[in-house]
């Protein structure tokens, strides 16, 4: 079994509005030292494969057709 960590966010220059809606809100809530924030998309999962290779082909494939809109997103893959 294979574990791996998928991390999505907007690329750079892509509008990020609930970024600046937490943003906001920590300053808000009395956090005045936060600078720019950012969301992002976390995924973790467990592979059935054995082959590290095969994995990480697997999990780009899995990005480039639904867990990371490639037009707007960048994504990177970690095996944990």
């Amino acid at each position: 079994m294979i574990k791996a960590r998928i991390t999505v966010t907007l690329k750079n220059g892509v509008l990020d509005p609930q970024g600046k809606a937490i943003e906001h809100a920590l300053s808000g809530l009395g956090f005045g030292g936060v600078g720019q924030v950012r969301q992002g998309k976390v995924f973790d999962l467990e592979l059935a494969e054995t082959d590290k290779a095969k994995a990480e082909a697997d999990l780009k494939a899995m990005c480039d057709k639904l867990l990371a809109n490639t037009v707007i997103e960048n994504y990177s893959v970690t095996l944990t």
